[in-house]
């Protein structure tokens, strides 16, 4: 019998001792430990006297209290060789855990890891406890109120519930106490993301380094590229034509009748000022500017919109939706609240409403490329950009029945810049909505190009804006946190710098287009040499 297979075995039995074992009775390991050194001390000392005493030597057979201490001696000394054979046995068995033919075998086969930062005796049981089901896993933070070791056991039992570890799955180096409550539930480490810097981006006057973070190569230099053609051309220009988040609940009502005079109600002049008082009693930012409804037989659907400050908003609106439900129940007792969101918000769907009323933050964005530029910084021709854009993003995308998509590649830059600023990338469907338009100016010599973004939706404070890395990205913008000088100010800055940032993504890949260099710059820079070769070996 080889080394491992006694280190497995004596480790077996030690678990089996400390209830690890299926039907064994649970002991605490620092109990079980106790008695082991108490017994190994207590025979020692009694083998030791028997041994040092000339009148009672010892003989063969061996008497019954003999016996019972060379047997306590024994098992003693293999309970505490354990504690250094299990690290050995686990190391073996996890080796043997893939067979020739690259099968994994069961969760049940897998033998505990040592967990990182020597855990105390008290860990051992937890993770047993979550992967028998006594535990639920949502409930460590509560149970051990240590996030960070909430996360490192939850991570420990994942892996022997699935057999499979996750060992290239970054643990440390991230807050976990900053994530509770806020950014992500029952986390077992982080996914890094590689972040690059495009620009600076000469947008209203003034120079911005654009944090991007992106797994799709070409995207960076690309956006760079294009804020080089703008810088080039004397900078683009933003305006920003509003700013309202939305949140649209759905009632029910007896009749459609009755349905229409709640809207009526809802929708009078008479009555935004009563509503708007209770409204804003949810928050101090928070303030109602409109309501639309739409009706749908006996159900009621009411858009509410309101500024949010520096926050993105959809928490601050709904509060403030809900004050409103309560009190127009006082004079319509029979609306049956069906939903605080009835999808005609619209959170995180490409929709026609939000198209045309908008969402969040709406900009324009425009630039005026000289045509010299165009030339040699884009490689191509003001006419060829023209007609490309004709063709491609306004023709193109009404042939596929595009709903806000008249564009290159908008979706690119806004979900790389929202994934780096801790935005909700989710509401990148949205975000992405824009039109690009380009023409010939100034005797066709030059290239005037815009992008009309309707519902860009970003925040700088809450959310994922709070967690470091994040929070680093707004800051190298200038809009990390409110702005207490002017709340919203830092939200609406960070709007038009995503519309700039689109800008310079739209102007490069169209030109690349134009010049049939887009497959070659992707073969350069989006295609890793590392995987081709192992694919051709």
């Amino acid at each position: 019998m080889d080394a491992r297979r006694v280190g497995g075995r004596i480790a077996a039995a030690r678990r089996t001792l400390t209830g690890a074992g299926a039907g064994a009775l649970p002991l605490p390991v620092r109990i079980t430990n106790g008695l082991a050194m108490v017994s190994l001390v207590l025979s020692s000392c009694d083998l030791l006297r028997l041994c040092s005493d000339p009148g009672r030597p010892l003989r063969f057979p061996l008497g019954g209290r003999e016996f019972a201490t060379v047997v306590c001696q024994l098992a003693s000394v293999v309970y505490l060789l354990s504690l250094f054979a299990v690290p050995f046995a686990q190391s073996a068995s996890g080796r043997r855990e893939e067979g020739q033919d690259g099968s994994r075998r069961s969760p049940a086969a897998v033998a505990p890891a040592p967990m990182p930062d020597c855990p105390d005796d008290g860990d051992e049981e937890i993770v047993a406890a979550v992967v028998s089901g006594e535990l639920p896993s949502h409930r460590l933070e509560s149970r051990l109120r240590d996030c960070r070791r909430a996360a490192r056991l939850r991570r420990e039992a994942l892996r022997r519930i699935t057999g499979r570890g996750l060992e290239g799955l970054p643990f440390e180096g991230i807050d976990y106490e900053a994530i509770l409550g806020q950014c992500c539930e029952m986390p077992v480490g982080y996914v890094q993301l590689p972040v690059g810097v495009a620009g600076p981006l000469l947008l209203d006057g003034r120079d911005y380094h654009v944090p991007m973070a992106t797994t799709e190569g070409c995207l960076v230099a690309s956006v760079n590229r294009g804020c080089r053609a703008i810088a080039a051309s004397g900078g683009a220009f933003s305006v920003l034509l509003r700013d309202a988040m939305s949140r649209a609940p759905a009632v029910k009502l007896p009749s459609a009748k009755r349905a229409a005079e709640l809207k009526m109600f809802v929708e009078a002049p008479a009555n935004f000022e009563a509503l708007a008082a209770v409204f804003n009693k949810s928050s101090r930012f928070g303030r109602l500017q409109g309501i639309q409804c739409a009706l749908a037989g006996r159900n009621l659907y009411m858009r509410f919109t309101c500024s949010t400050g520096d926050a993105m908003g959809m928490n601050m609106v709904s509060k403030g939706v809900e004050n409103v439900l309560g009190y127009l129940r006082n004079n319509f007792p029979d609306m049956e609240v069906i939903s605080i969101s009835g999808n005609y918000c619209s959170d995180k769907k490409a929709t026609a409403v939000n198209w045309i009323e908008g969402r969040g933050k709406s900009v324009v964005c425009e630039a005026t490329i000289k045509g010299r530029v165009v030339q040699s910084v884009l490689k191509t021709t003001v006419e060829k950009l023209v007609e490309l854009n004709i063709i491609k993003n306004l023709a193109g995308s009404a042939v596929a029945g595009a709903l806000g998509g008249f564009n290159a590649h908008a979706s690119n830059i806004v979900t790389a810049l929202f994934i780096a600023t801790g935005q909700d990338p989710a509401q990148n469907v949205e975000s992405s909505q824009c039109i690009t338009m380009l023409e010939a100016v100034n005797e066709g010599k030059d290239l005037h190009i815009s992008v009309t973004m309707p519902s860009i939706e970003v925040g700088t404070i809450g959310g994922g804006t709070s967690l470091t890395s994040q929070a680093a990205c707004l800051n190298l913008l200038g809009v990390k946190g409110p702005n207490h000088g002017s709340p919203g100010a830092n939200a609406r800055l960070l709007a038009t710098i995503v519309a700039g940032s689109v800008l310079a993504g739209e102007l490069s890949l169209l030109a690349a287009l134009a010049a049939g260099q887009l497959v070659k710059s992707h073969m350069k820079y989006n295609r890793s040499s590392k995987d081709v070769a192992n694919a051709a070996s």
